[in-house]
């Protein structure tokens, strides 16, 4: 089943989920990474790269949002303390909005560079939203990492609410994202 119901999240939406959520946390981990190598000929493949990837980040991000506008939501457990829907809901809308804006942020940094990270792959040139500008290259870089450890606090976040909803609630909140949604109680 690829669209959702109001019971599971659909094939489609599980795929946004899971290579969205690894490709991230690989994001996060390169780059620490690249900012923590000492200096080196080659660190601008590797910023590149990471540039590149995270343009697919955006792109991908952005109809993961489309999907998920034009599918209905998995609903949540009636039992669930209103506090809990409400955390959920600022916790799933934060995790959307903190990947957009690091990977705005990286990309206003690319621009604002003297040699961007413009060139896709070697296939083609992304347009650059911004000019070249020192200054600016600092600036966009530095909240670039600061929002990044945001989005790393909100990833950790939502590990924790899952594993609250499988081991303790032992409910299939969690479940339905495997596609075991269907299923009865947790054992």
């Amino acid at each position: 089943m690829i669209r959702n119901t109001t019971a599971s999240w659909g094939s489609l939406a599980r795929a946004f989920h899971w290579g969205l959520g690894i490709t991230i946390i690989g994001m996060l981990a390169y780059g620490w990474w690249m900012n923590h190598i000492p200096a080196r000929a080659d660190k601008f493949f590797y910023r590149s790269i990471h540039a590149d990837i995270g343009y697919l980040v955006l792109l991908l991000t952005v109809l993961r949002l489309v999907w998920r506008g034009v599918n209905p939501t998995p609903t949540l457990p009636a039992d669930m303390p209103s506090w809990q829907r409400i955390a959920a809901r600022i916790n799933h809308g934060a995790l959307y909005a903190v990947t957009i804006l690091v990977a705005m942020l990286g990309w206003a940094h690319s621009g604002s560079r003297a040699q961007d990270y413009s060139s896709f792959f070697g296939l083609f040139h992304v347009p650059q939203i911004t000019s070249p500008d020192k200054a600016a290259a600092d600036a966009y870089e530095g909240r670039h990492i600061f929002f990044a450890y945001v989005l790393l606090a909100l990833i950790v976040l939502h590990l924790a609410a899952v594993a609250f909803h499988h081991f303790v609630k032992r409910d299939r909140v969690a479940a339905r994202m495997i596609g075991a949604g269907e299923a009865g109680p947790a054992r």
